[in-house]
């Protein structure tokens, strides 16, 4: 039986929307559910093959460039873009900034722009609670429990047959012309994050050869890390961390994965104060998505750049709550 639930709150960091909504808008059809499957196994086949493969023929300088080159764009496109962006306004950017987000997001291949916002929109509005998309905390509070729902939160909420409602939580995006034109290109932009890599590789080496290690490399095993790395954030730094700032929920900082998110991690500050702009606020937590909207800010690209007051910051921490 199909969920009906309903919400009236308007999403986090979005605009307010006229009266209740339900939650859900339908379920999501078989190509989907195979696609999914797809974009989760082959990459993790990938990175099982990464060590022996790395054995026998290494990688080239020209893998690891690659590599690194698409993992940031990538992924500073779904930090910056997808969430800090679109899901909770924490800048305004201007139309060219504004595209080239929701494209460099879609390259991370983690879904269409106004169906990641949706999602991430909801879990705001329910986070750690009936209606969160993928808390750890969904099965209960005891290890066991928390094990499952760490697998839940991780992986699993993404294969459930329910569609977030973008009527709901996203009216902004689907009113933005150059938004759902974006979000209509997925398809051809998942091809192009696949194929790009091989193709300069490929040029590069002059052979077939370079083609099919840039594949391997800078789009198998750079897809798989940058899920993986993706999804720890609704896992991991929804269990395991410190909390130094007042939360409604059990979002958590957890500094080993503050380089490979890009400042993601500093979780607990996010959940405190969803729009600011920057999550790693206190000293030695680097943030390289704060550093990239700082220099949009500074070419005159981005504007309204909503950065954590001090004294806002100070009434959110622990022990001044």
């Amino acid at each position: 039986m199909q969920m009906t639930l309903v919400d009236a709150r308007p999403p986090s960091g979005g605009p307010e929307t006229d009266g209740p909504k339900p939650v859900f808008e339908g379920t999501k059809r078989r190509g989907e559910q195979a696609m999914l499957y797809a974009f989760v196994i082959v990459p993790f086949a990938a990175f099982l093959a990464a060590i022996p493969v790395a054995w026998g023929w290494g990688m080239s300088w020209t893998d690891v460039i690659l590599f690194v080159g698409f993992y940031y764009l990538s992924g500073l496109g779904v930090t910056v873009g997808y969430h800090r962006l679109f899901t909770h306004n924490s800048f305004k950017a201007n139309r060219p900034l504004r595209i080239a987000c929701a494209v460099a997001g879609s390259l991370a291949i983690e879904g269409p722009v106004i169906r990641w916002v949706a999602d991430h929109r909801r879990h705001h509005a329910y986070s750690d609670k009936e209606g969160d998309p993928h808390s750890p905390w969904r099965y209960g509070e005891d290890t066991r429990a928390l094990i499952k729902g760490l697998g839940w939160a991780h992986l699993g909420w993404m294969f459930d047959e329910l569609h977030t409602n973008r009527d709901k939580y996203t009216p902004d995006l689907l009113r933005d012309r150059d938004i759902r034109v974006v979000n209509a290109l997925f398809p051809v932009l998942l091809i192009v994050s696949l194929l790009a890599p091989a193709a300069i590789g490929g040029l590069v080496a002059g052979s077939w050869a370079g083609a099919l290690s840039a594949f391997f490399w800078a789009s198998l095993v750079r897809v798989f890390l940058l899920h993986h790395v993706t999804w720890s954030i609704n896992s991991i730094c929804h269990a395991i961390g410190e909390r130094p700032f007042a939360a409604r929920d059990k979002s958590a900082n957890f500094w080993p994965l503050a380089i490979l998110s890009f400042g993601e991690s500093w979780h607990n500050m996010h959940h405190a104060d969803p729009t600011a702009a920057r999550h790693g606020v206190l000293r030695g937590q680097l943030d390289s998505s704060a550093r990239m909207i700082w220099l949009f800010e500074k070419l005159g690209w981005a504007s309204d750049v909503r950065w954590p007051k001090p004294e806002r910051l100070a009434k959110l921490r622990v022990d001044a709550a």
